[in-house]
């Protein structure tokens, strides 16, 4: 009979985890089998279920829209310990943080390639993860609210924005309207955050594309933030006005592309109310 991992145990495996995880982002040799060994003596655990639990800490990140180890495939059916073992972790970081190596390495290199992004479908029930799996990281999703993480990381948004700009001038000069690409606008950065759009932008024909950045370090179907000045401004300009879902940030960018009305894509759910005296 398989004995639960003590919260010290978890404790342990994934402090040796996000050791493994700097040194994976920063480019740094290291041995997953000497980490292993040394594992097996300090929580009395054989080589096969700390490999397992690895694989386990590795889905939970993925579900709390962090980065991961490669090398360690995302497996499920954990124990919610270890996602609170894993909080507790990212809690040690300051507020709204990823994991801090990741964006110093990675948003410069994806802005200075200027290249076209993987641009794929929206989520769908047709291309979902199995139903165990999509269960279980919509919990961690709900539980930890990965949204609201993602959307106080200003410097994760601000890279997101950084590289969807260098697409979107990268495919233009790729279709030959240079003067398109260089009309291109960084709203926010410019301008601030009340226009209800980041980045003014078009297609290979010269109408408007008013872009909306919604970044996360996760899944394709990781919740996000959306104000209601956003959504007043997708519904006023539907014709014109995207939603531009960057996922996998860190490791591999990937994106899609959502279009008014949202209602049609995802389900809006109210988090926060003004509340005004009568």
């Amino acid at each position: 009979m398989a004995v639960d991992w003590t919260d010290e145990q978890n404790d342990t495996i994934v402090a040796d985890y996000f050791a493994m995880l700097e040194n994976d982002i920063s480019g740094r040799p290291y041995s997953k089998a000497e980490h292993n060994r040394a594992l097996q003596s300090r929580i009395n655990r054989p080589r096969g279920s700390i490999e397992y639990k690895h694989q386990n800490i590795s889905a939970v990140l993925k579900g709390l829209g962090q980065t991961w180890i490669s090398g360690y495939k995302p497996a499920f059916n954990f124990q919610m310990s270890l996602v609170d073992a894993v909080v507790r972790r990212l809690d040690l970081l300051p507020e709204g943080a990823t994991f801090q190596p990741v964006i110093s390495k990675y948003s410069p290199i994806g802005v200075q390639e200027d290249s076209p992004l993987w641009i794929g479908p929206p989520p769908t029930l047709g291309n979902s993860l199995p139903p165990a799996e999509t269960a279980e990281m919509a919990a961690i999703a709900r539980k930890y609210d990965v949204a609201a993480r993602d959307a106080r990381n200003r410097q994760l948004g601000r890279a997101g924005e950084e590289r969807v700009l260098a697409h979107e001038r990268a495919k233009l000069q790729a279709a030959g309207r240079r003067d398109l690409a260089e009309r291109i606008r960084w709203v926010s950065e410019l301008d601030g955050d009340g226009a209800g759009f980041d980045i003014g932008s078009y297609d290979t024909e010269g109408n408007r594309r008013l872009i909306e950045v919604k970044t996360t370090n996760g899944w394709d179907r990781t919740p996000f933030h959306i104000t209601q000045n956003e959504l007043a401004v997708s519904e006023a300009n539907s014709n014109e006005w995207i939603l531009f879902r960057l996922w996998n940030f860190t490791r591999e960018p990937r994106a899609f592309e959502i279009r008014p009305p949202l209602s049609r894509h995802v389900e809006l759910v109210a988090t926060s109310y003004e509340a005004n005296f009568m």
